[in-house]
């Protein structure tokens, strides 16, 4: 029972390599993203070239954290991932346990939420102050959220000090 049980943790490799397809599906979108950017580059406002940056922001910090979760998930759930100590293996790879994974996902969250507040805010004209208010309020909602969960885990740490 305990090796079928054991075994179970297979289960998981399926959903990291979908993960992986989902940042494929993201590079493709990143690249027309990054294309249709180029290609208007002399026709475009400003505040359109902006807000397309920062959509290139976001869709490359959501592929970073895709990218988190695969390693450190596949690491902490799955199997170690034997790079022979290659050179260009992340540091904290191996090292992230579930609760800076946590850590690093709300980090992340916060982050990409902080860019679509931000194109909202640029073109505020096309939202209402209700719309807005929304946005604000949910962002707000993310970053108390990873301060909880910072306080949570430095509290759980202090108590393991004891």
């Amino acid at each position: 029972m305990e090796k079928l049980i054991f075994a179970s943790r297979w289960l998981l490799a399926p959903f990291f390599i979908g993960l992986l397809v989902a940042m494929v599906v993201l590079l493709f979108k990143f690249l027309k993203e990054l294309l249709d950017l180029v290609l208007n580059i002399w026709t475009t406002s400003d505040y359109d070239v902006v807000i397309s940056i920062l959509t290139l922001v976001d869709t490359a910090l959501i592929a970073v954290l895709l990218l988190i979760i695969v390693f450190s998930g596949y690491e902490s759930f799955v199997s170690r991932i034997n790079t022979n100590d290659h050179e260009d293996r992340p540091a904290w790879m191996g090292k992230v346990g579930f609760s800076d994974l946590k850590l690093k996902l709300i980090g992340a969250i916060v982050a990409i939420s902080a860019v679509e507040l931000l194109k909202a805010f640029l073109v505020s004209q096309n939202y209402t102050d209700s719309q807005l208010a929304w946005k604000v309020g949910i962002h707000f909602t993310f970053v108390l959220s990873g301060v909880f969960f910072a306080i949570t885990d430095y509290i759980a740490e202090s108590s393991k000090r004891k």
